[in-house]
């Protein structure tokens, strides 16, 4: 919705600004007037003001005056109706955010911190990301853009003949109710890579639900069960890091928590030192 009414904007800006320009020349031509004056003229036409101290009086003139009058005031209208109903979605939008991220942080407490523990436990390569990764209260948006940055040249390739996949599945199973509340909830549909982290989540679950057993599986089957692991992995520390980033420009007393139990920390502490 947001992009149609910002693409209606902008036509109807164009629009305008071009019966202005067009007005303002043509009534200097037609009518003789001092470009100030002409362009005074056009805007009190378009604003539906008209104070009457300036007039056509060429034929050509008043011919132009109806064009500006039926094609100005239009889209003045119409860019004054959009500009009210932007701001409003604006607002909508911002509530609806402020709504999702208060799921995605109950999301991170129950079940996405403990997770990034499981996974960044096995991954080989976790060395190159943890000191990245280490939130302080003094990073700006800088620092999160070069974290973020970091974490796009992280090639993920867990093994997930390395986790305990039993342990795993019961973790994943007792958190089931969640991630279908939280897939079934209006808010978070909007929400494209939290959507997505969700789903392949829930994927995950159902992977390992399925099974008879979880331990001496075929290697095609680790295989398997690692490209789905690793695909959590992924957009679970890229949601984590938007995550920290949104408590620390909105919420430093979430945010404060959220430092001092970091799962890429490994000092981390939640009681304050």
């Amino acid at each position: 919705m947001q992009e149609r009414v910002r693409f209606r904007l902008r036509i109807y800006l164009v629009l305008l600004a071009a019966v202005i320009i067009c007005g303002t020349i043509g009534l200097m031509i037609t009518e003789g007037l001092h470009p100030f004056d002409a362009f005074y003229f056009v805007i009190v036409t378009v604003a539906t003001v008209g104070f009457g101290d300036i007039s056509p009086h060429t034929m050509q003139g008043k011919a132009l005056t109806l064009v500006i009058i039926l094609t100005g005031v239009g889209c003045f209208i119409a860019l004054a109706a959009n500009a009210i109903e932007y701001f409003i979605a604006e607002r909508e939008r911002e509530e609806r955010l402020r709504k999702m991220n208060m799921l995605v942080g109950v999301f991170f407490s129950e079940t996405g911190t403990a997770l990034i523990r499981k996974f960044s436990a096995v991954d080989p390569a976790i060395g190159t990301i943890n000191n990245a990764l280490v939130v302080s209260n003094n990073w700006s948006e800088a620092d999160f853009t070069k974290a973020g940055s970091v974490l796009a040249a992280h090639h993920v390739r867990l093994d997930s003949r390395h986790l305990d996949l039993p342990a795993l599945n019961e973790f994943l199973s007792a958190h089931k109710p969640l991630m279908l509340a939280m897939l079934e909830n209006p808010y978070l549909i909007e929400h494209d890579t939290f959507t997505e982290l969700m789903q392949a989540l829930f994927h995950v679950t159902e992977e390992l639900r399925v099974r008879d057993r979880l331990v001496g599986l075929p290697d095609t089957d680790y295989a398997h069960l690692s490209g789905d692991i690793n695909r959590v992995y992924g957009l679970l520390i890229r949601e984590w890091l938007l995550y920290m980033q949104h408590l620390k420009k909105n919420y430093p007393y979430l945010f404060s928590l959220a430092m001092r139990t970091n799962p890429f920390d490994a000092d981390a502490s939640p009681v304050v030192q």
